[in-house]
C-alpha cells in the first residue's frame, strides 16, 4: 500500500486536520491515564500524528512502508522510527500509549492478523498503559460499488485520484487511480488497496482476549470511533 504514491501522501489528504485530530487524541490519552508520558504510533505513515503529539508526549513512530519513513524522518527528525510490521514487532521497550490511526488497522486484512497486532502492541504496554485503535468501516457501514474522487489544486502540484469500493473476500478493495501533475510532467499510475472489515464485536472481542477493559469513543478523531483499551495490570 502507498508503494507508488508516498510521496503525493501528504498531498493526498491535505483536507485531514492533524493538528486538531492530534489535540483531541491528547485530551483521550489524558482522559484516561494523566501520567502518559510515552507514545509509539504504529503506521504512523508520514509522521503528521506525530508532528504535533510530540509537544506533549516522548514519541517513536513505526511503519512498514520504507518511503513514508522517510518523509517522516525529514519532518521530525528528533524523533526514532521504526520500519516494521505491526502485526509482528520487538522494539524491546514498553509505552504508556499505542496507538494506531486514520483505519490504518484494517490493513492487517484478516481477522487473525487482528489479534496479532493486538498481541504484539499489548506486549509493548506498560501497566495501565492505553491501546487506541481508529477502525475502519465494517461490512455494514461499507459502501460498495459507489465511486469516491478526490482533488489536490496547488500552483506547483496538481493531483486527481478515485477509485470505486469494491467487496471481495470479506475485504474493502479500492481500486485506486492516481493523475499527478507538476511542472516536469503528467504521470499516471494506481494502486490497489485491500482492508479488513472489521465490526465491532471484533475489534472488542480482539481487545478484550489480551486482558485490556475496553472503552469507545463515538466521535472519535473523524467520526470513525475510536476503541481504547486500558492494561489493568
Amino acid at each position: 500500500m502507498f508503494v507508488k504514491s508516498a510521496k503525493f501522501y501528504d498531498a493526498l489528504y491535505h483536507f485531514k486536520d492533524y493538528k486538531k485530530a492530534s489535540e483531541r487524541l491528547t485530551e483521550i490519552i489524558r482522559s484516561f491515564n494523566p501520567e502518559a508520558v510515552s507514545v509509539l504510533d504504529t503506521a504512523c505513515g508520514t509522521g503528521k500524528h506525530i508532528e504535533h503529539l510530540q509537544n506533549e508526549f516522548r514519541c517513536e513512530g513505526l511503519d512498514i512502508n520504507h518511503d513514508l519513513l522517510e518523509i517522516a524522518k525529514q519532518r521530525c527528525p528528533d524523533i526514532l522510527f521504526h520500519e516494521k510490521d505491526m502485526t509482528e514487532f520487538d522494539l524491546g521497550k514498553k509505552y504508556d500509549v499505542i496507538c494506531c490511526l486514520f483505519s490504518s488497522i484494517a490493513y492487517v486484512k484478516t481477522y487473525e492478523n487482528l489479534r496479532s497486532a493486538y498481541s504484539t502492541m499489548n506486549k509493548h504496554l506498560n501497566p495501565k498503559g492505553l491501546l487506541i485503535i481508529e477502525p475502519w468501516f465494517s461490512k455494514e457501514t461499507y459502501r460498495v460499488n459507489t465511486i469516491t474522487a478526490n482533488h489536490y489544486d496547488e500552483k506547483e502540484m496538481k493531483i486527481a485520484w478515485m477509485y470505486n469500493s469494491i467487496l471481495k473476500d470479506d475485504m474493502s478493495v479500492l481500486d485506486i487511480h492516481y493523475l499527478a501533475g507538476t511542472p516536469e510532467g503528467v504521470i499516471h499510475f494506481s494502486e490497489l488497496h485491500e482492508l479488513g472489515l472489521f465490526d465491532d464485536s471484533q475489534y472488542r472481542k480482539a481487545m478484550q482476549d489480551e486482558g485490556l477493559e475496553v472503552h469507545y469513543d463515538r466521535e472519535g478523531l473523524f467520526g470513525r470511533g475510536m476503541y481504547i483499551g486500558i492494561k489493568n495490570l
